[in-house]
């Protein structure tokens, strides 16, 4: 079974849909404008925490679970979120039944500018209680925080615990990541109790979204596809598939420097032997002999069902389950990787654009820090620019699709594509340290009103506003296994739409392959692979809300909207 798509194939492809030799589908409901904005590293929990629906709507959060009362304080079941330590006795884990209590909340650092030194954030107390705590209580709501928890692949496996949900300021500790000295590991890392931190709508804080949630649909069961970080989801995103380490389409093992060893150092409790975004972030997840590999299948087996295709790992294959730079520059030329620069292999895989284009459906991504035929530096992030890791995009016409946020705005007016993708300019994704959630409430107020300006377009229209991962804040919702790259926790969608249940929580389980499978069900397409799981059946939900009963399953969010007047 071929399980990497040659590149050949794929611009072949690019080339008969570019010269025209492609018919466009009818969609089959009424939505003709699918647009999703993507914003960055925010679980459900930390802006929906203390969400209150309208009458006759349930949700899963923080205070429907009593953790935390309405003013943001502890509430009686506020132990379900505490946090423990745990000890991995020589060997990197996924499940640590056996823990110990964590005290207090370690006072997370204060926003430095990149390469200040890193000093105790003073706002925020020194001895909140082991769990979540209300940021506002301490910062403003729009005030840029250094709260950047870990939330690389392998530690979220450990933050999440076997559904736990109770080491996600225990990852950040012990690991490694963000070592404040490396030459001195006592010194600890600046990961702190960030995770923990949550926003409070119940006293005024995400106003904008709170404003959407209730007027439209929102759904408490969302996820993140990869556990880890951004390029990761991403690229998940744009393929439903993970980047593999690969020379002119065929795998192939990569530096040894590069292959990811969360096993823990000699006399250290966890912190990884090699880890990081410019070394190791290579998996080979078919070998169980590798590094971190045995634990995260042990646990998939321990299911009681089968994990998507065996875990979705082929043999020989090493995947990439960490942020780096996409293998292209701006005018397509393959980049040379370097020392200080961790650049990834082009890709393969069928994506997203390919089979719109191929379809001949419209679509564009926009990305935020695309100028023209440049881009502006402190705006553009690389890992939030998915489809510039694929050999089909990249060295073909359909580079021409990849634009920046302003052609977005501009299209709206003119001739808007059937599918649009934004990825908004760095400052304005929400990511924490230079960004806040004010900031992303912002951008896409901007993106609503501007399409709610265009009665044509708003009348057959919906916007997805979701985000590409939880950014290692705290989550207390059901993550299903899928296989072995995720799910990962919760986070937050939106559906904004005329079409959308209109103050609606919708409680099926999604993650991004739901935006494929909304996609493919809309304008009659397949899957985008044997790969992807848009492959897998919608969830049956007759003994639990939240968890499917025919595992694994995956919905195509048709259940958010209201096709029939």
């Amino acid at each position: 079974m071929k399980l990497h798509s040659s590149p050949h194939i794929l611009a072949m492809v690019a080339a008969l849909v570019v010269s025209g030799q492609a018919f466009a589908q009818t969609p089959n409901s009424p939505i003709k404008h699918l647009i999703v904005v993507v914003g960055e590293n925010t679980s459900f929990d930390t802006l929906f925490a203390a969400y209150q629906p309208p009458a006759g709507q349930t949700v899963k959060n923080l205070l429907s679970s009593q953790v935390i009362t309405l003013n943001g304080e502890p509430g009686p079941e506020y132990q379900k979120a505490t946090q423990k330590l745990a000890h991995t006795q020589g060997k990197y884990d996924v499940e640590y039944p056996k823990t110990s209590p964590l005290k207090n909340l370690p006072r997370p650092y204060a926003r430095a500018d990149h390469g200040a030194p890193k000093v105790l954030d003073e706002k925020i107390p020194g001895q909140l209680q082991a769990g979540p705590f209300q940021i506002t209580k301490y910062r403003g709501y729009a005030e840029f925080t250094d709260s950047n928890p870990v939330h690389r692949f392998f530690q979220m496996w450990q933050q999440v615990n076997g559904g736990r949900h109770d080491l996600f300021v225990w990852a950040g500790l012990t690991s490694g990541e963000g070592a404040l000295d490396k030459r001195n590991l006592g010194k600890g890392t600046i990961h702190q109790g960030e995770p923990m931190g949550f926003y409070n709508m119940a006293s005024g804080d995400v106003p904008y979204f709170r404003e959407l949630a209730s007027t439209y649909a929102l759904a408490d069961n969302y996820h993140q596809a990869v556990m880890g970080g951004t390029m990761p989801n991403y690229l998940f995103l744009a393929s439903g598939d993970i980047a593999v380490y690969q020379q002119d389409g065929a795998p192939q093992k990569p530096p040894s420097g590069q292959i990811e060893n969360p096993d823990p150092m000699f006399l250290t409790d966890n912190w990884y032997k090699n880890s990081g975004y410019k070394t190791g972030s290579y998996v080979a997840c078919a070998d169980e002999s590798q590094p971190g590999v045995e634990s995260i299948r042990r646990y998939l087996k321990k299911q009681p069902y089968k994990p998507f295709n065996d875990g979705n790992c082929a043999p020989g294959s090493y995947y990439l389950v960490n942020n780096y730079s996409q293998p292209y520059t701006f005018k397509g030329d393959k980049k040379t990787p370097t020392e200080d620069q961790a650049v990834a292999t082009p890709q393969s895989a069928p994506n997203i654009g390919t089979q719109l284009e191929a379809a001949g459906v419209s679509w564009k991504w926009y990305h935020g820090g695309r100028l023209g035929k440049g881009l502006k530096k402190g705006e553009y992030a690389s890992d939030t620019d998915p489809l510039t890791f694929f050999t089909s995009i990249m060295e073909s016409p359909l580079k021409q699709k990849l634009q920046g946020d302003d052609d977005f705005f501009a299209d709206v007016d003119k001739n808007l594509p059937s599918i649009s993708f934004i990825s908004p300019p760095v400052t304005q994704t929400g990511h924490p340290h230079y960004g806040s959630p004010a900031n992303f409430e912002a951008y896409v107020k901007r993106v609503v009103e501007k399409v709610q300006s265009n009665p044509k377009v708003w009348a057959n229209a919906a916007i997805l506003v979701t985000y590409d991962e939880g950014g290692g804040y705290y989550d207390s919702g059901y993550i299903q296994p899928i296989d072995f790259f995720g799910d990962g926790t919760r986070i937050p969608l939106m559906v904004v739409s005329p079409w959308a249940k209109k103050g609606h929580v919708e409680h099926t389980y999604y993650d991004h392959a739901s935006i494929h499978k909304f996609i493919q069900k809309n304008w009659s397409l397949k899957p985008l692979s044997n790969r992807t799981r848009d492959n897998l059946p919608n969830p049956i939900h007759s003994k639990d809300n939240y968890v499917p009963d025919n595992r694994p399953a995956i919905g195509d969010l048709f259940d958010m909207f209201t096709f029939t007047r």
